[in-house]
């Protein structure tokens, strides 16, 4: 009988570092994924934001306008954010728990 049960706990420890393997080996090659998009998304604003200057700047006869235009519109967002933080954490929040709780 104790013999079962220490081929039992045996096996059960082994199930569970292979689970534990499992949801490392997963989350490591989401975290890459998720790390590749946001460094590519990341060039994508940058330059588009820069494109997106030159040409109000162009518009506009000088391109410094341009570039202080997107600056300001940058700004007015983080104003924005800052003025609506808390609303912002409870969504956040609300969310976290909804999906746990689920």
């Amino acid at each position: 009988m104790v013999e079962i049960i220490k081929e039992f706990a045996t096996k059960k420890l082994d199930l569970l570092k292979m689970e534990a393997t499992e949801k490392s080996a997963l989350t490591a090659g989401t975290l890459t994924f998720l790390v590749i998009v946001s460094v590519a998304a990341l060039f994508f604003i940058i330059l588009f934001n820069i494109g997106l200057g030159l040409l109000i700047g162009h518009w506009l006869g000088n391109y410094a306008y341009g570039i202080l235009i997107i600056a300001g519109l940058y700004l007015l967002i983080i104003l924005i954010t800052f003025l609506s933080r808390k609303m912002i954490k409870n969504s956040v929040a609300d969310k976290i728990i909804k999906l746990i709780n689920s």
